[in-house]
C-alpha cells in the first residue's frame, strides 16, 4: 500500500538534502511535487488543497527555517500533517454497553463486508477475548447467508441462521434475543449491499439500524476505489450515524487515496484495514504508524506486535538451545524461517513495516516475491532428512532428483544452497557475539550488494 506515494515523497525529501534553509521560493517546487504525489495517489482534490496549505504554513515557519537540517524538518511537518489528516490516533471499538454489543456492517456490494465480518469476529475473539455471534440480514444476494455461515465456522464464531423469506429487521431482532440468551458479548450484523447508493437500500438499512440500535455502525469500503471510497462513505454517513470505517483490500492498493481522504471528507475515523485474504488479515488503523510507512520510515511498533503475536516462541527457543549446544543451523531450521515469514504476511508485508525499506531500489523490490518462499519450501521438502541436516552431501545427481521432485531447476537448488550458506555465516557470527558486526552490514536498511537472487535477504 502507498508504494507510489512513498516513492514520490521519498524523492522529494532527497531533493531537499543540502538545502541550507527553506524559503517560499525553494519550497514551492517541493510542495508542487507533494501535491502531484497526492493527486496521483487518488486523494480527493479538496483534501489535497487543504493539506498543501497547512504544510506550506508550517514549513516556512520559524522552527523549520532555523533547523540545521531543513530536509528532516520538512519531512516531520509532512509526517505530522499526514497523521492529523488520517485522525491522529486509533479509534478503538466502543463496546461499553450491556451485552450483547451490536455492530452493524454497511457498504456497497463487492466491498468485502461478509469476509470482513469474519475477520472482525476473529479479531474480537483473539484480541479482545470476546464471544461473538454473527448473523446475515442479506436476503437478496444468492448464497450470502451460506457464505457467512462458512466464514463463521472458519473463525469459530457462533452463527445465527436466517433465510431469504424473512424481513431483515426480524432477523436482527431474533439474533439479538438469541445472543442475549447465549450470553454472547458481541453480535455482528452483516447487511445487504447494492451496486450503487439508492434510496431503497438506504431506507431499508435505516429501518434495520433503528430496530437494533447498534453501538457501532461501520462502513466497509474497498480502498482500491480511491477517492470514490470517501464519497460513498459520505453518502452512507448522511443516511446513517456511522461510527467508523473499515478499509478493505489495502494490500492490493498501491495508491492509498482512500486512507487519506475518508477521514477528511466524512469526519469518521478509519478503525481497521484489511491487509490480505486470511481470517487474521485485519489490522487496527493507526494514523501515526501509517504516516511513517508512507514516508518510508517503516512501522516498528506494528512489526514488534506482529512478531509477538505470530512467531512460534517454542520453535525460536529450540533454535536458541540448538546454538547453545553448539549444533549447526541446518536446512530444516532454514525452512522454519520461511514459515515464520509467511505468518508475518509474507516478504512484502514484512518489508513494508521495516525502516529504511522505502529507499530500496525498485529492481530489488520487484524481486520480493512470496511465491519464491513457496518454491524454496518445496525444494527443501523434496530433500531427504539426511540432506536437510548435512547439505554438503548434495551432489549433482541428488540435485537432479530434488529438482524433479520439487518442479524446479538445478539453478534454483544452487541459489537456495548459496542463500543457506549466507544464513549459516550470519548464525555463526551471532553465536560468536558478532551481532554488532552483523548489524553494520545492514546499515541503511539493505545487506551488502542489495537483494540476493530470488528476492530473499540473508536471514529470512
Amino acid at each position: 500500500m502507498f508504494d507510489g506515494l512513498t516513492d514520490r515523497l521519498g524523492q522529494t525529501v532527497r531533493n531537499l538534502r543540502g538545502v541550507g534553509r527553506l524559503t517560499e521560493d525553494n519550497i514551492k517546487d517541493t510542495l508542487r511535487d507533494v501535491r502531484m504525489a497526492l493527486l496521483e495517489a487518488d486523494v480527493a482534490l479538496p483534501v489535497v488543497k487543504q493539506f498543501i496549505d497547512e504544510v506550506r504554513e508550517k514549513a516556512v515557519g520559524e522552527t523549520v527555517l532555523k533547523s540545521l537540517n531543513p530536509g528532516q524538518a520538512f519531512i516531520k511537518v509532512v509526517n505530522d500533517q499526514l497523521t492529523q489528516l488520517m485522525g491522529e490516533t486509533n479509534d478503538s471499538l466502543d463496546l461499553s454497553t450491556t451485552p450483547p454489543a451490536v455492530i452493524m456492517m454497511a457498504g456497497l456490494q463487492g466491498a468485502g463486508k461478509t469476509t470482513t465480518v469474519g475477520k472482525l469476529a476473529n479479531w474480537l475473539q483473539k484480541k479482545e477475548k470476546k464471544s461473538v455471534m454473527v448473523v446475515s440480514c442479506d436476503v437478496y444476494r444468492p448464497a450470502a447467508i451460506e457464505q457467512l455461515k462458512t466464514v463463521a465456522e472458519q473463525v469459530g464464531a457462533s452463527f445465527f441462521p436466517s433465510n431469504i423469506k424473512q424481513k431483515p429487521e426480524k432477523i436482527a431482532k431474533a439474533a439479538y434475543k438469541e445472543a442475549k440468551v447465549k450470553h454472547q458479548d458481541v453480535l455482528i450484523i452483516d447487511t445487504a449491499g447494492r451496486l450503487h447508493v439508492d434510496e431503497e437500500m438506504m431506507g431499508e438499512i435505516k429501518a434495520l439500524h433503528a430496530s437494533v440500535k447498534p453501538v457501532e455502525t461501520l462502513f466497509v469500503v474497498d480502498s482500491m476505489t480511491g477517492q470514490d471510497a470517501a464519497n460513498t462513505a459520505k453518502a452512507f454517513d448522511d443516511a446513517l450515524p456511522l461510527t467508523g470505517v473499515i478499509l478493505t483490500k489495502t494490500d492490493g492498493d498501491a495508491r492509498g487515496g482512500a486512507a487519506l481522504s475518508v477521514r477528511a471528507i466524512t469526519g469518521k475515523p478509519i478503525k481497521f484495514m484489511g491487509v490480505g485474504e486470511k481470517s487474521d488479515a485485519l489490522e487496527a488503523f493507526h494514523p501515526d504508524r501509517i504516516a511513517s510507512r508512507i514516508l518510508g520510515m517503516g512501522d516498528v511498533v506494528s512489526l514488534v506486535e506482529e512478531v509477538q503475536e505470530k512467531i512460534d516462541v517454542n520453535k525460536a527457543e529450540k533454535l536458541a538451545k540448538k546454538f547453545q549446544k553448539g549444533k549447526g543451523f541446518d536446512l530444516e531450521d532454514f525452512r522454519d524461517q520461511f514459515a515464520q515469514v509467511k505468518k508475518m504476511g509474507g516478504m512484502a508485508g514484512l518489508l513494508d513495516k521495516m525502516p529504511g525499506m522505502g529507499g530500496m531500489p525498485q529492481q530489488a523490490m520487484n524481486q520480493v516475491d512470496d511465491k519464491h518462499i513457496t518454491r524454496l519450501e518445496a525444494i527443501i521438502n523434496s530433500m531427504t532428512p539426511k540432506e536437510r541436516r548435512f547439505p554438503d552431501v548434495i551432489n549433482g545427481s541428488r540435485k537432479r532428483r530434488i529438482a524433479a521432485g520439487s518442479g524446479t531447476q538445478i539453478q534454483d537448488i544452487n541459489r537456495l544452497l548459496k542463500q543457506f550458506k549466507q544464513m549459516q555465516k550470519m548464525m555463526k557470527k551471532m553465536k560468536k557475539g558478532g551481532m554488532a558486526k552483523m548489524m553494520k552490514q545492514f546499515k541503511g536498511g539493505m545487506p551488502p550488494g542489495g537483494m540476493p537472487p530470488g528476492g530473499m535477504p540473508p536471514g529470512f
